[in-house]
């Protein structure tokens, strides 16, 4: 179990294993962290809702995942990942290389998810049969550079978690391709056998 100096607070919506935020829970989870969840409904009275935690800094977007800790309100979750990644000394690169390879295919994650919002309400074949496999071909080119399962071979980063999460949403919305990259397909497995994880599917799937 790791420890922080605080017991982080995580806001997010009710809205089981999608969204951004589960990545940042995903991590939390790995990581052993003990933290306290606070979740809001993902319906009519969300608007009214995010106005309010804006209101009290939680979120100066109004959106989330957002975590209140030692004293700071911290918001978008890539940032978010890097920030505990620093905070407990790991899930990150250790030479300037392997942190560039992790931001790098990080930006990669955020165009997808940019792309997978977009179509949520509208699916189309073209994001399923084109876009989503030009993306895993690309993301796959990073990790068949090492050994796997992860991006930088068996050193987890918190990379991980979010190509994890773009793959499994993408399954959840039915806009999943037939077969996935040799290369993503061990890092699916491999996440997924993780003890924390496989303990936390149990419980979700």
């Amino acid at each position: 179990m790791a420890t922080l100096n605080d017991i982080p607070v995580y806001h997010y919506l009710d809205i089981g294993r999608l969204g951004r935020g589960e990545v940042v829970n995903l991590f939390l989870k790995d990581a052993g962290v003990e933290f306290k969840t606070v979740l809001y409904p993902s319906d009519s009275t969300w608007p009214q809702q995010s106005e309010t935690l804006k209101n009290q800094g939680i979120t100066r977007t109004g959106k989330l995942p957002a975590i209140e800790y030692k004293g700071q309100n911290l918001i978008q979750h890539i940032p978010i990942l890097r920030y505990f990644a620093r905070e407990l000394g790991g899930y990150d690169g250790e030479t300037n290389s392997e942190k560039y390879v992790v931001d790098a295919v990080s930006d990669i994650y955020v165009d997808w998810r940019e792309k997978w919002v977009a179509i949520l309400h509208n699916k189309n074949d073209e994001y399923k049969d084109k876009y989503v496999p030009e993306y895993h071909s690309l993301v796959a080119q990073y990790y068949s550079d090492f050994e796997g399962p992860y991006l930088l071979g068996d050193k987890i980063t918190y990379v991980d978690f979010a190509i994890y999460q773009s793959i499994d949403n993408d399954r959840r919305t039915g806009t999943l391709p037939s077969a996935l990259p040799e290369a993503l397909a061990k890092l699916k497995a491999a996440i997924e056998e993780r003890p924390r994880i496989a303990d936390y599917i149990k419980k979700t799937e």
